[in-house]
């Protein structure tokens, strides 16, 4: 109450001396937890009640988890952020606008030691739409059980976007770009995913997955055993990768997305990407095609898998999981490595044992 309206408290006037002795008492233990403080003595008009003679060491009773009961005494966050800064030799302190109070006790700290306190540069807070940021919020959160850990997908933590094969270039970038300001930003993540795209775009394999797969018979086509298509359509150096072909009585087998397929009727004519161009004769269990043509033409493109294809278990950013096929050269990727399927977006392959799964990025 008194130093809320600028009144000095009893003891504030008290000298060296006395103040020496009541310190070495609470060293001793000769006070109660709440029964001493010691404050850092500031300009009691200063116009933030905050600032006003701040509190840095308090009494403590109850054991510390590494040294125990040993020491009865212990600093409060300004104090003992500012004295290790100063003792680290930190040279740049940079931190949120929040605590800009902070920084103006701990420079009164400084100036009544005689240091010289380090560049300070305060920022805003950056936040993401529909995404909790609150480091108290997400530890609730896992606690509870409702999130599986710091790298839980529906996260935007670094170690969550590490998992979905967001670079740590493109965060770097991103960060760099938007500077170092006092007001608050919020953050797209569209924003993200575009810096990302740029990075990876040019270094990703390409890959086809179909989701929620729908057999597809053709007949009449050429009798092929394979496909060989380029690992990246832009970088022949990059190499390529097989995609095998399987038969049924005679008819190529694919596998197209149940997407894909449900814009398709009859009669339609449409290409297996960079392979063939069939045209739809029925539509019952399995889907029927006769075989059209090579030749690139002008109708939808579809992806498609054949012979050897493997399950593919994709965790969205919402931790919903979509399970299909992709081509057998998928199974051959390790843990961490980022590639493209073609038409549905980059991925992180997150496991290969028990089963293959990965995270998705963005498109």
């Amino acid at each position: 109450k008194l130093r809320d309206s600028g009144q000095p408290c009893p003891c504030r006037g008290l000298s060296a001396s006395e103040n020496l002795i009541r310190w070495q008492k609470m060293l001793a233990g000769g006070y109660t937890e709440g029964g001493a403080v010691v404050r850092i003595k500031t300009d009691l008009k200063h116009p933030n009640p905050a600032v006003r003679d701040w509190p840095a060491l308090r009494i403590v009773k109850a054991p510390h988890p590494r040294v125990g009961k040993k020491y009865p005494v212990w600093p409060l966050y300004n104090f003992s952020a500012g004295i290790d800064d100063h003792l680290m030799e930190v040279t740049h302190v940079i931190r949120g606008k929040e605590h800009e109070v902070n920084e103006e006790r701990q420079r009164i700290m400084y100036e009544h030691f005689g240091w010289r306190y380090p560049t300070a540069v305060q920022y805003g807070r950056l936040s993401m739409p529909g995404v909790e940021l609150s480091k108290t919020q997400t530890m609730e959160m896992i606690r509870s059980g409702r999130l599986s850990g710091f790298d839980d997908v529906r996260l935007a933590t670094i170690a969550a976007l590490r998992r979905r094969g967001f670079l740590s270039a493109a965060i770097r970038q991103m960060i760099f770009d938007i500077g170092l300001t006092p007001v608050d930003a919020s953050l797209s993540w569209e924003t993200l995913y575009a810096y990302n795209r740029k990075i990876l775009d040019p270094i990703a394999g390409r890959y086809f997955f179909v989701a929620n797969p729908v057999k597809l018979l053709v007949r009449g086509g050429p009798k092929l055993k394979e496909a060989r298509l380029r690992l990246h359509p832009g970088k022949p150096e990059m190499g390529e990768r097989v995609l095998p072909l399987s038969f049924e009585n005679s008819s190529l087998v694919f596998y197209i997305s149940r997407s894909d397929a449900s814009v398709l009727k009859v009669g339609d004519t449409f290409r297996l990407k960079d392979l063939m161009n069939v045209k739809l004769e029925s539509m019952d269990s399995v889907f029927g095609a006769s075989f059209h043509s090579l030749e690139v033409m002008d109708v939808p493109k579809f992806q498609w898998v054949s012979g050897g294809a493997v399950v593919l278990e994709v965790i969205k950013p919402d931790a919903s999981v979509e399970t299909g096929l992709a081509e057998p050269s998928v199974a051959a990727l390790k843990v961490g490595d980022i590639v493209q399927l073609e038409r549905y977006g980059f991925v992180r392959i997150d496991s290969t044992i028990p089963k293959l799964t990965a995270i998705y990025a963005h498109r």
